[in-house]
């Protein structure tokens, strides 16, 4: 069970930076960037950020590799 703790500890400080970035990122224009889908009606408003989330994964893809290397 100790190993389970520790994978349960990880993924919540991942989620929370995680979290801080996307809250930081929008002061900077992360999530509005050009490519990004956004669809606005009168009572409905769509946005998927896939411009968004190919930059951050390829930013956390570096830093990964960066640090996890072999």
């Amino acid at each position: 069970m100790g190993g389970m703790g520790k994978l349960l500890i990880t993924a919540g400080i991942i989620l929370v930076i995680a979290g801080v970035i996307f809250t930081v990122g929008e002061k900077f224009g992360l999530g509005r960037l050009p490519g990004d889908i956004s669809i606005k009606r009168e009572n409905f408003s769509f946005h998927f950020p896939i411009v968004t989330s190919i930059v951050v994964s390829i930013i956390l893809t570096i830093i990964l590799n960066i640090f996890f290397r072999r």
